[in-house]
């Protein structure tokens, strides 16, 4: 695969992965202040999905970047 094609595809994963985690951070804040769960939200359930949507956003950016380093380490 040409290099252009790799870095596109990384690219796309990366940014998918950030969207994916601020969109679970954004059902957190739904199920913690909405309906959408039960009446009067669930502030448990809603913290819960909304810190791990932080996790999904700033940590799994980081983990693809470092794997992607040994790839291109080992050829």
């Amino acid at each position: 695969m040409p290099d252009r094609e790799v870095w596109k595809q990384r690219f796309m994963l990366f940014t998918a992965a950030r969207i994916f985690g601020i969109l679970t951070l954004i059902a957190g804040l739904a199920i913690s202040f909405s309906d959408v769960l039960r009446p009067g939200g669930w502030p448990l359930v809603g913290g819960i999905v909304m810190v791990a949507g932080l996790i999904d956003a700033v940590v799994a950016p980081i983990l693809l970047r470092k794997y992607w380093a040994e790839q291109d380490k080992q050829g």
